[in-house]
Protein backbone atom coordinates (compact mmCIF):
# COMPACT_ATOMS: atom_id res chain seq x y z
CA UNK A 1 0.00 0.00 0.00
CA UNK A 2 2.90 2.35 -0.55
CA UNK A 3 2.28 5.90 -1.62
CA UNK A 4 2.26 6.15 -5.39
CA UNK A 5 2.73 9.88 -5.74
CA UNK A 6 5.69 11.74 -7.13
CA UNK A 7 6.40 15.45 -7.17
CA UNK A 8 9.00 18.07 -6.56
CA UNK A 9 7.59 18.94 -3.15
CA UNK A 10 7.65 15.34 -1.93
CA UNK A 11 7.10 15.17 1.80
CA UNK A 12 9.87 13.25 3.53
CA UNK A 13 7.35 12.12 6.15
CA UNK A 14 5.20 10.29 3.60
CA UNK A 15 2.80 7.72 5.02
CA UNK A 16 1.36 4.65 3.37
CA UNK A 17 -1.63 5.48 1.20
CA UNK A 18 -3.98 3.80 3.68
CA UNK A 19 -3.56 4.42 7.39
CA UNK A 20 -5.35 2.51 10.15
CA UNK A 21 -7.06 4.36 13.02
CA UNK A 22 -4.65 3.04 15.63
CA UNK A 23 -1.65 4.19 13.61
CA UNK A 24 -3.06 7.68 13.13
CA UNK A 25 -3.88 7.90 16.82
CA UNK A 26 -0.24 7.20 17.65
CA UNK A 27 0.86 10.01 15.35
CA UNK A 28 -1.44 12.67 16.82
CA UNK A 29 0.64 15.28 18.57
CA UNK A 30 3.87 13.80 17.20
CA UNK A 31 3.82 15.27 13.69
CA UNK A 32 3.14 18.89 12.92
CA UNK A 33 2.75 18.24 9.19
CA UNK A 34 -0.57 16.39 9.51
CA UNK A 35 -3.66 18.11 8.15
CA UNK A 36 -6.64 15.93 9.07
CA UNK A 37 -9.66 16.66 6.88
CA UNK A 38 -13.11 15.35 7.80
CA UNK A 39 -15.50 15.16 4.84
CA UNK A 40 -18.37 13.66 6.82
CA UNK A 41 -21.81 15.24 6.98
CA UNK A 42 -21.69 18.35 9.16
CA UNK A 43 -23.99 16.79 11.77
CA UNK A 44 -21.67 13.80 12.09
CA UNK A 45 -18.64 16.06 12.46
CA UNK A 46 -20.43 18.01 15.20
CA UNK A 47 -21.16 14.80 17.06
CA UNK A 48 -17.69 13.26 16.91
CA UNK A 49 -14.52 13.64 14.91
CA UNK A 50 -10.85 12.76 15.04
CA UNK A 51 -9.05 15.19 17.39
CA UNK A 52 -7.75 18.14 15.41
CA UNK A 53 -9.75 17.32 12.28
CA UNK A 54 -11.00 20.23 10.17
CA UNK A 55 -14.39 19.83 8.53
CA UNK A 56 -14.67 20.31 4.79
CA UNK A 57 -17.99 20.62 3.01
CA UNK A 58 -17.35 18.07 0.28
CA UNK A 59 -19.48 19.94 -2.24
CA UNK A 60 -16.74 22.58 -2.33
CA UNK A 61 -14.63 20.03 -4.20
CA UNK A 62 -17.05 20.18 -7.13
CA UNK A 63 -17.97 22.83 -9.68
CA UNK A 64 -21.64 22.39 -8.87
CA UNK A 65 -23.10 23.68 -12.14
CA UNK A 66 -25.01 21.75 -14.80
CA UNK A 67 -24.68 19.71 -16.90
CA UNK A 68 -21.58 18.36 -15.16
CA UNK A 69 -21.61 19.43 -11.49
CA UNK A 70 -18.82 16.99 -10.65
CA UNK A 71 -16.15 18.82 -12.60
CA UNK A 72 -13.26 20.47 -10.80
CA UNK A 73 -13.92 23.98 -9.42
CA UNK A 74 -12.10 26.96 -10.88
CA UNK A 75 -8.45 27.19 -9.92
CA UNK A 76 -8.97 30.40 -7.95
CA UNK A 77 -11.72 28.73 -5.92
CA UNK A 78 -9.50 25.75 -5.20
CA UNK A 79 -6.71 28.06 -4.08
CA UNK A 80 -9.08 29.79 -1.68
CA UNK A 81 -10.41 26.49 -0.36
CA UNK A 82 -6.99 25.03 0.37
CA UNK A 83 -5.77 28.26 1.93
CA UNK A 84 -8.71 28.18 4.32
CA UNK A 85 -7.91 24.58 5.20
CA UNK A 86 -4.34 25.57 5.92
CA UNK A 87 -2.71 23.42 3.25
CA UNK A 88 0.99 24.00 2.66
CA UNK A 89 3.45 22.31 0.32
CA UNK A 90 4.69 20.26 3.28
CA UNK A 91 1.26 19.16 4.58
CA UNK A 92 0.42 15.48 4.79
CA UNK A 93 -3.35 15.38 4.37
CA UNK A 94 -5.28 12.65 6.18
CA UNK A 95 -8.65 12.35 4.46
CA UNK A 96 -11.68 10.55 5.84
CA UNK A 97 -15.48 10.62 5.77
CA UNK A 98 -18.53 8.80 7.11
CA UNK A 99 -19.42 6.82 3.97
CA UNK A 100 -16.53 4.48 3.26
CA UNK A 101 -14.31 6.76 1.21
CA UNK A 102 -16.27 8.44 -1.58
CA UNK A 103 -15.65 12.04 -0.59
CA UNK A 104 -12.24 11.24 0.89
CA UNK A 105 -11.27 9.71 -2.43
CA UNK A 106 -12.60 12.75 -4.24
CA UNK A 107 -10.29 14.92 -2.11
CA UNK A 108 -7.35 12.65 -2.89
CA UNK A 109 -8.12 12.87 -6.61
CA UNK A 110 -8.21 16.66 -6.24
CA UNK A 111 -4.85 16.61 -4.48
CA UNK A 112 -3.51 14.61 -7.42
CA UNK A 113 -4.97 17.22 -9.76
CA UNK A 114 -3.16 20.05 -7.98
CA UNK A 115 -0.07 17.82 -7.72
CA UNK A 116 0.11 17.80 -3.94
CA UNK A 117 2.20 14.76 -3.01
CA UNK A 118 1.48 14.12 0.66
CA UNK A 119 -1.73 12.36 1.70
CA UNK A 120 -3.28 9.24 3.16
CA UNK A 121 -6.75 7.76 3.61
CA UNK A 122 -8.01 6.85 7.09
CA UNK A 123 -9.30 3.34 6.51
CA UNK A 124 -13.01 3.10 7.36
CA UNK A 125 -13.20 6.77 8.31
CA UNK A 126 -15.04 7.87 11.43
CA UNK A 127 -16.87 4.52 11.73
CA UNK A 128 -13.61 2.62 12.09
CA UNK A 129 -12.21 5.26 14.44
CA UNK A 130 -15.21 4.96 16.75
CA UNK A 131 -15.17 1.16 16.59
CA UNK A 132 -11.54 1.20 17.71
CA UNK A 133 -12.61 3.11 20.82
CA UNK A 134 -10.28 6.00 20.10
CA UNK A 135 -10.87 9.49 21.54
CA UNK A 136 -12.99 12.01 19.67
CA UNK A 137 -13.85 15.66 20.06
CA UNK A 138 -16.82 17.88 19.25
CA UNK A 139 -15.17 21.30 19.04
CA UNK A 140 -15.01 22.90 15.61
CA UNK A 141 -11.45 23.20 14.38
CA UNK A 142 -10.46 25.88 11.90
CA UNK A 143 -7.55 25.70 9.53
CA UNK A 144 -4.55 27.94 10.06
CA UNK A 145 -4.86 30.07 6.94
CA UNK A 146 -2.02 29.61 4.49
CA UNK A 147 -0.82 31.29 1.31
CA UNK A 148 -1.09 28.07 -0.70
CA UNK A 149 -0.81 28.56 -4.44
CA UNK A 150 -1.50 25.85 -7.01
CA UNK A 151 1.61 25.61 -9.16
CA UNK A 152 -0.14 23.82 -12.01
CA UNK A 153 -3.07 21.51 -12.58
CA UNK A 154 -2.17 18.00 -13.68
CA UNK A 155 -3.94 16.57 -16.71
CA UNK A 156 -3.10 12.92 -16.20
CA UNK A 157 -5.61 12.01 -13.44
CA UNK A 158 -8.56 13.33 -15.47
CA UNK A 159 -10.20 12.84 -18.86
CA UNK A 160 -13.02 14.73 -20.54
CA UNK A 161 -15.92 13.70 -22.77
CA UNK A 162 -14.05 14.37 -26.00
CA UNK A 163 -11.16 12.17 -24.90
CA UNK A 164 -13.51 9.29 -24.21
CA UNK A 165 -15.33 9.70 -27.51
CA UNK A 166 -12.01 9.51 -29.36
CA UNK A 167 -10.65 6.57 -27.40
CA UNK A 168 -13.62 4.28 -26.69
CA UNK A 169 -12.33 1.67 -29.13
CA UNK A 170 -8.79 1.51 -27.72
CA UNK A 171 -7.87 -2.05 -26.82
CA UNK A 172 -6.01 -1.15 -23.65
CA UNK A 173 -8.62 1.18 -22.17
CA UNK A 174 -11.34 0.11 -19.74
CA UNK A 175 -14.08 2.24 -18.22
CA UNK A 176 -14.96 1.43 -14.61
CA UNK A 177 -18.55 2.47 -13.90
CA UNK A 178 -18.95 2.84 -10.12
CA UNK A 179 -22.71 3.42 -10.16
CA UNK A 180 -25.37 0.95 -9.06
CA UNK A 181 -26.26 -1.97 -11.34
CA UNK A 182 -29.69 -0.37 -11.86
CA UNK A 183 -28.11 2.82 -13.18
CA UNK A 184 -25.64 0.86 -15.28
CA UNK A 185 -28.35 -1.28 -16.91
CA UNK A 186 -30.67 1.69 -17.42
CA UNK A 187 -33.56 0.77 -15.14
CA UNK A 188 -32.74 3.84 -13.04
CA UNK A 189 -31.40 7.14 -14.30
CA UNK A 190 -30.64 10.62 -13.02
CA UNK A 191 -29.99 12.01 -16.50
CA UNK A 192 -31.93 12.42 -19.73
CA UNK A 193 -30.54 9.14 -21.05
CA UNK A 194 -30.26 5.83 -19.21
CA UNK A 195 -27.63 3.13 -19.51
CA UNK A 196 -23.85 3.24 -19.64
CA UNK A 197 -20.91 4.30 -21.78
CA UNK A 198 -20.29 1.66 -24.50
CA UNK A 199 -17.89 -0.99 -23.27
CA UNK A 200 -17.93 0.16 -19.64
CA UNK A 201 -17.93 -2.48 -16.91
CA UNK A 202 -19.80 -2.16 -13.62
CA UNK A 203 -18.25 -2.64 -10.19
CA UNK A 204 -20.31 -0.62 -7.73
CA UNK A 205 -18.25 1.54 -5.39
CA UNK A 206 -19.53 -0.11 -2.20
CA UNK A 207 -18.28 -3.52 -3.41
CA UNK A 208 -14.82 -2.48 -2.27
CA UNK A 209 -15.96 -1.85 1.30
CA UNK A 210 -16.29 -4.39 4.11
CA UNK A 211 -19.73 -3.86 5.66
CA UNK A 212 -18.70 -6.02 8.62
CA UNK A 213 -15.59 -3.96 9.38
CA UNK A 214 -16.93 -0.40 9.49
CA UNK A 215 -16.50 0.11 5.72
CA UNK A 216 -12.79 -0.53 5.73
CA UNK A 217 -11.36 -1.57 2.37
CA UNK A 218 -11.95 -5.27 1.76
CA UNK A 219 -9.17 -7.79 1.21
CA UNK A 220 -7.17 -6.42 -1.69
CA UNK A 221 -6.45 -9.74 -3.38
CA UNK A 222 -10.15 -10.59 -3.38
CA UNK A 223 -10.98 -7.24 -4.94
CA UNK A 224 -8.18 -7.67 -7.45
CA UNK A 225 -9.61 -11.01 -8.61
CA UNK A 226 -13.14 -9.61 -8.84
CA UNK A 227 -11.96 -6.71 -10.98
CA UNK A 228 -9.78 -8.92 -13.15
CA UNK A 229 -12.84 -11.06 -13.89
CA UNK A 230 -14.40 -7.91 -15.35
CA UNK A 231 -11.31 -7.13 -17.39
CA UNK A 232 -9.94 -4.48 -15.02
CA UNK A 233 -6.34 -5.31 -14.16
CA UNK A 234 -4.47 -2.01 -14.20
CA UNK A 235 -1.46 -3.90 -15.57
CA UNK A 236 0.61 -3.80 -18.75
CA UNK A 237 -0.21 -0.18 -19.36
CA UNK A 238 -3.96 -0.66 -19.20
CA UNK A 239 -5.69 2.70 -18.89
CA UNK A 240 -8.47 2.55 -16.31
CA UNK A 241 -10.99 5.41 -16.29
CA UNK A 242 -13.55 5.50 -13.51
CA UNK A 243 -16.76 7.52 -13.19
CA UNK A 244 -20.20 7.56 -11.57
CA UNK A 245 -22.93 10.21 -11.82
CA UNK A 246 -20.89 13.19 -10.60
CA UNK A 247 -17.45 11.72 -9.67
CA UNK A 248 -18.33 11.40 -6.01
CA UNK A 249 -18.78 7.64 -5.68
CA UNK A 250 -15.96 7.16 -8.17
CA UNK A 251 -13.75 9.15 -5.82
CA UNK A 252 -13.54 5.90 -3.87
CA UNK A 253 -12.93 3.69 -6.88
CA UNK A 254 -10.17 6.06 -7.99
CA UNK A 255 -8.62 5.73 -4.53
CA UNK A 256 -9.12 1.97 -4.54
CA UNK A 257 -7.32 1.63 -7.85
CA UNK A 258 -4.38 3.58 -6.42
CA UNK A 259 -4.32 1.32 -3.37
CA UNK A 260 -4.25 -1.68 -5.72
CA UNK A 261 -1.22 -0.13 -7.43
CA UNK A 262 -2.85 0.44 -10.83
CA UNK A 263 -0.33 2.00 -13.18
CA UNK A 264 -2.67 4.33 -15.05
CA UNK A 265 -5.86 5.26 -13.19
CA UNK A 266 -7.83 8.30 -14.29
CA UNK A 267 -11.27 9.73 -13.61
CA UNK A 268 -13.97 11.21 -15.79
CA UNK A 269 -15.35 14.04 -13.60
CA UNK A 270 -18.05 14.92 -16.12
CA UNK A 271 -19.37 11.42 -15.43
CA UNK A 272 -22.88 10.27 -16.36
CA UNK A 273 -24.38 13.68 -15.55
CA UNK A 274 -22.56 15.02 -18.60
CA UNK A 275 -22.60 11.91 -20.80
CA UNK A 276 -26.23 11.03 -20.13
CA UNK A 277 -27.44 14.57 -20.79
CA UNK A 278 -25.66 14.94 -24.14
CA UNK A 279 -27.90 14.12 -27.08
CA UNK A 280 -24.93 13.00 -29.20
CA UNK A 281 -23.12 10.54 -26.93
CA UNK A 282 -23.46 6.79 -27.57
CA UNK A 283 -25.14 4.68 -24.89
CA UNK A 284 -25.50 0.99 -24.11
CA UNK A 285 -28.09 -0.62 -21.85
Amino acid sequence: MGHQNTGEAMNTNTLDLVIEPETLHQLLGQRDDLLIVDLSKSAVYAQAHVPGAIHLDAKKLTLGSQPAPGKLPKEEDLNQLFRQLGLTQNSTVIAYDDEGGGWAGRLIWTLDMIQHPGYAYLNGGIHAWLDAGLPTEQDTNLGQASDYQIQSLAGQPSVDKDYLLKNLSKDNLVIWDARSPEEYHGSRSFSAKAGHIPGAVNYEWTEGMDKNKQLRIRDLETIRKELAALGITGKNGQEVITHCQTHHRSGFTYLLAKVLGFENIRAYPGSWSEWGNDADTPVEV
